[in-house]
């Protein structure tokens, strides 16, 4: 028996899903307008040394055809590599990672679509009732930063909260962690959570933020997710059921609901996030599922659509790559995957529907190309054959399959 390590790069989409004009994302293209957005800059092409040893611009480049800017020249990956395009409707966080966990929804979480006056009248008014409320703000599609820079001054002066959703299927709550209390948020969140069960929405997302009218606002790191539960059984309540054990790094618990989870590393930012799974290896005994979501690129960089920033990022977390292949064992299976896109050069502030990486090693591993995967939970369904698991309820194993040609 040997133990599987998912790495979940949130948001980092490798160019428009099939069905992206749908959404009206058609030629949306996170990693490859990052790309080029780098090399046509001063700072100098994309640099991904290790990310590229294990096949991420052979991915991209087999999604489009021909290399993203700067990756010309691409020599032959160590591990296995491939990509996969998303079956469930929508492009939001827990649709994309309950899939890639062998869930696929068959009916899309409900949206708020209106941009202002987003929400019911009588949502809003138990809300204020049964939460104590002197009233909201907000009441829009927004960005998150944008949203507290506006009206953060307003909501600590008159104690009501700013509530806000987007494209996705999200009702969100910001409030100044001291004047309102973090604690008072997060009660507030999950009387919210309640009282969105006829609306089916995805998650409820605690923003609490910090400073002054005079010093500005920023969001800090005490963030937190309350999500509907998945519909099934998925790769986590698989693992635990044969007696693996399940570590969950940073939002992953809140995404799955805390279900299949045995132990929850919460951690604050990319570099805290590698510490933590590094923490989470060391302890994980065969059989482990070690998941870790990193979020910083959707959240700091996608959404806020900084291209240069997201690239930073980027390389930052490639730097810390070969930390965690040096801590895998013998029999060792290290996953990388991501849930959507959220393409930093796209207009608004929404994420992108795009296909994602699915790249894979382990010491000893085979290296070959494993195709258009024509769902995310094809990468779940790997992992589970890796650690022995039965077949879970959706996906193709890419591991058991031979090589075949990326179209």
């Amino acid at each position: 028996m040997s133990r599987a390590i998912w790495l979940v790069l949130d948001s980092l989409g490798l160019g428009a899903a099939p069905d992206a004009a749908a959404y009206g994302d058609e030629g949306a293209d996170t990693f490859g307008h990052i790309a080029r957005i780098c090399a046509e800059h001063s700072r100098g092409p994309l640099r991904l040394p290790t990310l590229s040893r294990l096949g991420l611009p052979h991915a991209h480049a087999a999604a489009h055809g021909a290399p993203a800017p700067g990756f010309a020249e691409l020599h032959a990956p160590q591990g296995c590599w491939g990509y996969a395009a998303e079956r469930a409707c929508g492009k939001d966080t827990p649709s994309g990672h309950w899939e890639t966990a062998g869930v696929i929804l068959t009916k899309p979480f409900g949206l708020f679509a209106q941009r202002e006056h987003s929400f019911p009248q009588d949502l809003l008014d138990a809300l204020i009732a049964q939460g104590g409320l002197p009233g909201v703000l907000g009441d829009c599609h927004a960005s998150g930063t944008e949203i507290i820079a506006r009206l953060g001054a307003e909501h600590m002066a008159s104690g009501k909260p700013i509530v806000y959703t987007s494209a996705d299927s999200v009702f969100q709550i910001a409030a100044h962690e001291q004047s309102f209390g973090l604690q008072r948020l997060y009660g507030l969140c999950l009387l919210a959570r309640m009282l969105l069960a006829p609306y089916e929405i995805g998650r409820v997302i605690a923003r609490p933020f910090l400073g002054s009218p005079e010093q500005g606002f920023v969001r800090t790191g005490n963030r937190h997710d309350y999500a509907l539960p998945p519909p099934a059984p998925t790769l986590f309540d698989a693992t635990r059921d044969a007696g693996g054990e399940t570590i969950a790094v940073g939002k992953i618990d809140d995404i799955f609901a805390h279900r299949g989870i045995d132990a929850c590393l919460r951690a604050n930012g990319h570099d805290a996030l590698f510490d933590a799974t590094l923490q989470a290896m060391s302890q994980a005994r065969e059989g482990a599922l070690v998941a870790t979501n990193f979020v910083d690129f959707d959240s700091v960089y996608g959404h806020r659509r900084d291209p240069l920033g997201y690239a930073a990022a980027l390389e930052a977390f490639d730097q810390r790559l070969p930390e965690i292949l040096d801590a895998l064992r013998p029999g060792d299976l290290l996953v990388l995957s991501a849930d959507h896109g959220c393409d930093p050069t796209w207009p608004g502030s929404d994420h992108t529907r795009e296909t994602v990486p699915l790249l894979a090693y382990g010491p000893g591993m085979t290296p070959r190309a494993v195709g258009r995967r024509d769902s995310f939970a094809d990468i779940g369904q790997g992992i589970a054959t890796h650690l022995g698991l039965p077949p879970l309820a959706a996906g193709r194993c890419f591991l058991s399959e031979r090589a075949e040609s990326l179209r």
